[in-house]
């Protein structure tokens, strides 16, 4: 069987053409274009390029902004609050964590809150140059608008978004990083198996009476299925507790979310990094994080076909081999770029076809 690859440079080379003509600034279309590639190349495919079509119908409609700044609310020097009017949220997170790498030289922690940002994608894509620097970073976003799809423990009514949380760091010779929702499942992973008329892999989600099903396409019904916290229906209170603090942290941080009713889709965002350096100290903070990590992949296996692995491992190995081979893409990603293609006289990314 064929496997069609595209070389990670020309992916990237397409979004940026389709951003840039329809009018994001070129050092936003570069920026947007990288993270949402890095999406695909870290295997989180339905936050790469599956939202490329989406991003380009938000700049045509207007609802994200093309050009200009983030609006500093506050500077308190080691924390900010930025008010983001909707311009790219992958810009403007790379932006703020520039802006916080200059400041853990001044400050042991730095924090970025981040209100009226556009959608973020795959926060796993901002992870891995901050850790390889020697720093922790935590990021972590809410959505005020679209994203009230999952239910809190003991309710099948629909409050708020998948709320994810992302962390990395680093430990010898390489780094350990996660980015996971604290719901059993993401609203973009929903749709596209909605679409194609396929199952999630457990009953993951409430139909509109609270019935448990495999079936996502009741959260897009009327009236309104839910998505499970995670941890489903016997653990998920500590899913729908850790969905509060993401709450507290992105919307909370920012004093703007669901109360305000927003009417655009958006996000609101925050950032924290450490630098260990400032604290324990960076050599005792890599062999604390190492040790753990090693005992962990040194652990007896229950299946010795499949050892313990480190958040992370599989993703960052994944990327490895689609620089090196070709970026294998989510059947529907590119077809559903087609129409775009067309209309804006980019031609589409040519495969690499292996075997």
């Amino acid at each position: 069987m064929t496997t069609l690859r595209y070389r990670a440079e020309n992916l990237r080379e397409f979004a940026f053409n389709l951003l840039s003509i329809k009018g994001l600034q070129t050092g936003m279309a570069t920026t947007v274009a990288e993270v949402l590639l890095e999406g695909d190349l870290l295997g989180h495919t339905t936050h790469g390029l599956q939202l490329l079509g989406p991003y380009l119908k938000e700049l045509e409609a207007g609802t994200m902004t093309a050009k200009g700044e983030p609006v500093v609310l506050k500077d308190h020097g080691m924390s900010l609050l930025w008010d983001g009017n909707y311009l790219p949220g992958p810009w403007l997170v790379t932006r703020a964590i520039d802006t916080g790498l200059e400041r853990l030289n001044s400050y042991p922690i730095v924090t970025v809150s981040i209100k009226q940002s556009h959608h973020i994608a795959c926060l796993a894509a901002y992870l891995e140059r901050v850790a390889e620097q020697g720093f922790l970073i935590i990021l972590t976003t809410s959505d005020p608008t679209l994203g009230a799809k999952v239910s809190p423990f003991g309710s099948p009514a629909p409050v708020y978004s998948p709320n994810p949380i992302a962390a990395g760091w680093p430990i010898k010779n390489s780094l350990v990083m996660f980015d996971t929702s604290m719901s059993t499942t993401s609203v973009g992973l929903s749709q596209r198996l909605s679409r194609q008329k396929k199952r999630l892999p457990g009953k993951w989600v409430l139909d509109a009476d609270g019935c448990p099903t495999d079936d996502p396409s009741v959260i897009f019904q009327e009236p309104s299925g839910s998505i499970l916290p995670l941890g489903g229906q016997e653990l998920g209170y500590k899913g729908f507790a850790l969905g509060l603090l993401v709450e507290a942290l992105t919307s909370g941080m920012c004093g703007f979310g669901r109360k305000d009713k927003p009417g655009r889709w958006g996000a609101t965002v925050f950032l924290m990094m450490v630098n260990p350096t400032a604290l324990g100290g960076q050599e005792r903070f890599i062999q604390e994080t190492s040790w753990i990590a090693k005992a962990c992949l040194d652990a007896e296996p229950l299946d010795h076909k499949k050892p313990v692995r480190l958040p992370g491992q599989a993703a960052l190995e994944k990327k490895r081999k689609y620089l090196a081979t070709g970026v294998e893409l989510e059947s529907g990603i590119l077809p559903s770029l087609e129409n775009w293609s067309s209309k804006l006289g980019i031609s589409m990314p040519k495969s690499i076809p292996t075997r």
